[in-house]
């Protein structure tokens, strides 16, 4: 039996993909990884080989045209045969310790037991700097105790569920008929939000499981290459928005219902300031079109997010407001390492 399927998209990442795979590797047979080129011109697809044919039983490769982030994803979702579901960076990569004891900890669960999600710690990794940010969530999820959304505690405002805390299983997801879109960057927000009421069991364990690397020049979440790439972090945020009806949620898991909300509101805020750090006024009017944007989809949501959501306070009225905004950010950054 396969109990979990990694799925790796990469794209050019002959540099660094081999640390992400030999950490997956410390699973063996009882994992399957699925390396996804996608479309890259160094030899990524030819390392990809390499370790398909030194691991057959443990790894598969997976040529296909470029399609983005996301379709890697989707390619390895429809490819998935493990009881659960993870994908993995390819510059990013598992604590060894940790692994094994969340492989251990699976592996113990009767059938009629495993949980639908499975949560875990990650770390902020400035590997290059020597500096660790570890996040986890004690406060949220009782440790080793199955839970669902109406036992959790409540979140603190540095805490969002990333890509990198969860692991579903895999029918979850399928059940949730999340696709993420393609050639588009940050769609693993609507990856770690669309499937979540789907998830009626959870599991936390709080170990320190995956490695966040930050420093490349040219990742997606640097300040630079997101600006540049803020139209496809407002796409996102919009299908995000709209993926799930927040009132049908509300009904089943109102604590559900009040962190999906706060997601959105986060998503909104790093688009607000990423806007108003462009400084332009073309940006200043795609800030005040996004707002808009909410308000014609929702109203109710809107003016929750306006009025009761951190998203409220990067949209402050006026330049002195977006100072002020600025301000705060470049404050929390330097707290939280995020960047």
């Amino acid at each position: 039996m396969k109990y979990i399927t990694f799925t790796i998209p990469c794209y050019n990442s002959e540099n660094y993909m081999r640390r992400c795979v030999d950490s997956l590797l410390v699973g063996g047979e009882d994992v399957e990884i699925l390396i996804i080129d996608d479309g890259s011109s160094d030899r990524t697809g030819a390392i990809a080989d390499e370790y398909e044919m030194l691991y057959p039983n443990i790894v598969k490769a997976v040529h296909k045209p470029n399609g983005g982030h996301g379709s890697g994803v989707n390619r390895g979702l429809e490819l998935a045969h493990g009881l659960y579901y993870k994908v993995v960076d390819s510059d990013d990569w598992f604590d060894r310790d940790a692994y094994l004891k969340m492989l251990d900890k699976i592996k113990s669960f009767e059938v009629a037991q495993f949980p639908d999600l499975i949560i875990c710690n990650y770390v902020y990794d400035h590997l290059d700097e020597g500096i660790q940010k570890p996040m986890n969530y004690r406060n949220v999820f009782p440790t080793e105790k199955m839970c669902n959304w109406n036992t959790i505690g409540h979140f603190h405002p540095s805490q969002y569920l990333i890509m990198h805390a969860l692991m579903f299983q895999t029918k979850v997801l399928r059940q949730s008929g999340v696709k993420l879109p393609e050639h588009t960057f940050y769609v693993d927000n609507l990856f770690s939000y669309q499937p979540l009421p789907y998830a009626k069991n959870l599991y936390y364990m709080d170990i320190d499981l995956y490695h966040y690397y930050l420093g490349r020049e040219d990742q997606s979440v640097n300040e630079k290459v997101l600006m540049k790439r803020i139209d496809q972090q407002i796409n996102v945020t919009e299908l995000v928005a709209k993926s799930v009806d927040l009132r049908e949620v509300k009904k089943m898991y109102p604590k559900l219902a009040v962190y999906m909300m706060r997601n959105i509101s986060i998503m909104l805020s790093i688009s607000s300031i990423h806007l108003l750090l462009i400084k332009t006024e073309e940006a200043f009017q795609k800030r005040k079109r996004m707002w808009e944007q909410v308000k014609d989809y929702d109203r109710i949501l809107y003016y929750r997010l306006r009025c009761s959501t951190l998203s409220g306070l990067t949209y402050l009225p006026g330049r002195l407001g977006g100072k002020i905004t600025v301000g705060g950010y470049r404050i929390a950054r330097k707290i939280y390492q995020f960047q």
